[in-house]
């Protein structure tokens, strides 16, 4: 993953100024960020993104270039990782909003912004292009479990964990084009029938749990079951002592014991940010209609 970094002229602000310690505290939040990352704990570095925009939140004024610059790190950030977990449906809506600011950056700067709209468009692509392939392997996978499908029903065992690692890259395929609900039952009957394979619970039905409830904290109907599955398969990970599974569950639950609030005021927070760009646009689409309407009118006489 490529981190994205823009100058920040913190110096503009005064060493007493509250707005100068949000930006400080933010950029120092990213770098643990980065290290995070570099130790492949992606849903970690996610996590401090997320809380890193909160911190962000306590500046006083959205319109300030300076914020904007932190703030479109911090998206590029989302959509990088979202990326790495190949969630490509949110990564593509946190780089609509990365979008959003930028126009306004570049209009009143274009040299110091113009080529960090250049840099989104090529991971907008990037995105797009890993997305067809995923779509692509989809369908050659599904296939794939049809045939297997008749296999194990014709008393193949051995077919059986084919089976199980094609329905489980089904889900995870799923996922990547946004279609939670199916992926969960994907990753159900994968689950389901590794547990009957092996008449145990191993570390790969642990981890295959894991990822379902991760698929089911990006729905938030379904994060109170989400929550329950990681309580229930917690000791099974203690008893197997598989040590990086326990952490991963633990930090899931956390996530999700304070997510709903964060989700509230994220929204909240995004809706603010995109007001101004939305009724800038909605003047020009009105002025533009009016120009039309005018011009129509004097065809007409």
């Amino acid at each position: 993953m490529k981190f994205i970094e823009i100058p920040v002229q913190v110096e503009k602000f005064g060493h007493n100024s509250k707005d100068r310690d949000v930006l400080e505290s933010v950029l120092s939040m990213r770098q643990t960020t980065k290290d995070l990352q570099n130790e492949n704990r992606t849903m970690d570095a996610l996590e401090r993104t997320v809380e890193s925009m909160r911190v962000l939140k306590g500046f006083s004024d959205y319109g300030d270039t300076e914020f904007r610059v932190v703030l479109s790190m911090l998206l590029f950030d989302l959509s990088e990782l979202y990326y790495e977990l190949k969630d490509y449906k949110q990564s593509r809506k946190e780089l609509e909003t990365l979008f959003y600011v930028l126009e306004n950056m570049i209009k009143a700067d274009a040299e110091r912004f113009g080529e960090y709209h250049i840099l989104a468009m090529e991971l907008s692509a990037r995105i797009l292009r890993s997305r067809k392939k995923a779509l692509d392997m989809l369908a050659k996978q599904q296939i794939a479990a049809s045939v297997l499908y008749d296999k194990v029903n014709a008393g193949v065992v051995a077919a059986i964990d084919k089976l199980v690692d094609t329905l489980r890259n089904i889900g995870e395929l799923l996922v990547c084009s946004g279609d939670y609900k199916a992926a969960l039952k994907f990753y159900s009957e994968a689950i389901r029938l590794s547990k009957k394979r092996a008449g145990k619970v191993t570390r790969k039905e642990i981890k295959m749990t894991v990822d379902m409830a991760k698929v089911m904290m990006r729905m938030g109907s379904m994060r109170p079951r989400a929550l329950r599955l990681l309580e229930a398969v917690l000791p099974h990970a203690i008893a197997l002592e598989t040590l990086d599974l326990e952490e991963d569950i633990l930090a899931l639950t956390e996530i999700i014991n304070t997510k709903e609030e964060r989700d509230t005021n994220w929204k909240l927070f995004l809706h603010k940010l995109k007001m101004p760009f939305m009724k800038e646009k909605n003047v020009k689409k009105s002025s533009k209609s009016s120009a039309e309407a005018a011009v129509s009118k004097k065809k007409e006489e």
